[in-house]
């Protein structure tokens, strides 16, 4: 006899949360290690149909660390359906503004295309500094 295969229900996942500082990576490093971790790849049991991430909680967002010279290069598009409704704005202007929707793009953008992507991503919490509220199971500093 084989051993049988068990799918995990919505009510049996054991949720944890994970604190990253974010001054200590660079975007990119830091983005894969926070998607793998909100899709649920971690765990033993994973399965890709259903919502097994974790909670993740990236504190201190505007001291994230940038290779290179995309300070000055890189740039974010957003276009609102209408024509000359396209609109540019740069990482270095998007980090003094927005320094939290820089990470959250970058996470974004990792995960997969599909409808799990806004549940996963609720439970990604940014902050601009390292004072949170939340109870920590695990830092991966």
């Amino acid at each position: 006899m084989t051993g049988k295969t068990t799918l995990k229900k919505q009510r049996e996942i054991k949720r944890q949360w994970y604190l990253f500082d974010a001054k200590k990576y660079v975007l990119g490093r830091l983005s894969t290690r926070v998607a793998r971790l909100l899709t649920g790849k971690q765990h033993v049991d994973y399965t890709p149909n259903v919502d097994m991430g974790d909670f993740v909680v990236i504190v201190n967002a505007p001291k994230i660390i940038f290779t290179g010279r995309k300070l000055d290069q890189k740039k974010y598009h957003s276009f609102s359906g209408y024509p000359g409704g396209i609109r540019t704005v740069s990482l270095k202007t998007m980090l003094s503004t927005n320094p939290e929707r820089v990470i959250y793009e970058a996470v974004r953008n990792m995960l997969p295309k599909n409808k799990l992507r806004a549940k996963q991503l609720r439970r990604l919490k940014i902050l601009k500094t390292d004072a949170h509220k939340f109870k920590i199971d695990k830092n991966m500093d």
